[in-house]
């Protein structure tokens, strides 16, 4: 028997699963440390896109798998080292995604009310981490750093009326404070043009169906129209609509700006962020943004930097800084340790992207694997698991949160998640 432990139960994690449990004489171990899985899934696609989340039905065939287990509530450097994975495993696959905020390196980052996209998406989807965040909403502006789809969520979730998160998924205390937020005047920075951007058309697209919320585009931004038959079809698409917004503004009660050629450098306030300073920006002839020494003030009471994600790094793991992922080679960290996903090629591409990297790196195991090794594996876990009183959550367990979720759901909306771990085991009677 081959025995394999993956440590991330996200897309990545799954979608290596899937290819692996197809072999014979394999069984293979997806660990997790919160009581829940799917990853991003859960807690990164954003609550009101449901079509989306709706693959993780494709993870759970897989999770169903005979030879595939949920291994639920169990810390990775916690209640079991990397080291010790290694040695009850014939493989061990890192596929913790890249859950922690790029740094905001300006002056006032440090100011409360600056937060990270993955803290705020956190606190919006439910993610125990992030649950207690209490982003301040008193204020009428917010400023939005990032030309990406990220900050498109960041600033829809923000500009929509209660009635539009019918049939989302966003938890009840994001749906009660957004709710009586202030926020009126959203800004969205990025340091280059509109040709620039990795925004898709869908999600742009959204921006112009807001019951209450108007996106605005400064025409003098805005490229020859000729120069965007240079783009390919996807980006011409999403420049499309950024002609539509500055051709068509809209007045609304909020305001969607999108501040092109805008790099922000420091974060003003009295204890706590009240303005944002942002320097206007030039290209040159390789597209990089060049500050111009022109600078204006944006009143932001919350500044969200959606500027990128990083791996965490693990104890006894190789680890590229300058990346933010795992060192390796191709997927190969050390004998017996591999990376795949964002883990492994840093936070790039969509979940679908994770597909096939997930069926390389898993035939990658296969054939270094080979007949397997004789390790001690999933009986070897569960006894050290036991010897430490760590007792895993399983996937019928997550099943009955599910269950319990469902159950008390609002009309019209697929769940109420729990929020907290404690919350979720007491679910499954813990």
């Amino acid at each position: 028997m081959r025995h394999v432990a993956i440590v991330g139960s996200g897309p990545a994690g799954y979608y290596t699963a899937e290819t692996l449990q197809k072999a014979d004489d394999i069984a293979v171990d997806v660990i997790d440390r919160l009581p829940v899985p799917y990853g991003l899934i859960r807690t990164g696609v954003a609550p009101d896109h449901q079509s989306i989340k709706a693959v993780s039905r494709r993870y759970e065939g897989t999770a169903l798998a005979d030879n595939v287990r949920f291994v639920g509530h169990v810390s990775v450097g916690t209640d079991v080292s990397i080291d010790e994975l290694i040695e009850l495993y014939d493989a061990v696959v890192l596929a913790t995604g890249a859950p922690n905020d790029r740094p905001l390196d300006i002056p006032g980052a440090e100011l409360p009310g600056v937060i990270g996209s993955a803290a705020f998406v956190g606190w919006y989807n439910g993610h125990p981490d992030f649950a207690d965040l209490n982003p301040p909403l008193g204020a009428a502006g917010v400023a939005v750093i990032g030309n990406g789809n990220v900050a498109l969520d960041v600033a829809r979730i923000l500009a929509k009326t209660a009635q539009e998160f019918t049939g989302s998924d966003i938890v009840a205390h994001a749906r009660e404070q957004l709710a009586g937020s202030a926020v009126r005047h959203i800004h969205i920075l990025g340091r280059r043009g509109p040709h620039q951007i990795a925004m898709t058309p869908k999600e742009l697209g959204e921006l112009g169906h807001l019951e209450r919320a108007s996106p605005r585009v400064d025409p003098a931004d805005l490229p020859p129209e000729g120069d965007d038959a240079l783009l390919e079809p996807g980006m011409r698409k999403s420049v499309t609509h950024l002609r539509s917004f500055a051709a068509n503004p809209v007045a609304k009660p909020v305001t969607i700006d999108f501040d092109f050629f805008a790099m922000p450098v420091a974060i003003e306030g009295e204890g706590h962020a009240q303005r944002i300073i942002v320097e206007r920006t030039t290209l040159d002839a390789e597209l990089r943004s060049h500050g111009t020494g022109e600078t204006y003030a944006i009143d932001a009471g919350l500044v969200i930097s959606c500027i990128g994600y990083q791996t965490p790094p693990i104890p006894g793991v190789p680890y590229e800084h300058g990346r933010g992922r795992f060192a390796n080679d191709d997927g190969r960290i050390l004998p017996g340790l591999y990376c795949v996903g964002w883990a492994r090629r840093g936070p790039s591409g969509t979940i679908g992207t994770n597909k096939p990297d997930g069926a390389r790196i898993a035939e990658m195991v296969l054939e270094d694997v080979g007949r397997g090794a004789g390790k001690a594996g999933r009986p070897g876990l569960d006894a050290l698991l036991a010897s430490r009183g760590v007792a895993p959550v399983t996937f019928a367990d997550w099943r009955r949160i599910e269950a319990a979720e469902v159950a008390a759901a609002l009309d019209g909306n697929p769940r109420e998640k729990f929020v907290s771990v404690e919350a979720m085991l007491e679910a499954i009677g813990r």
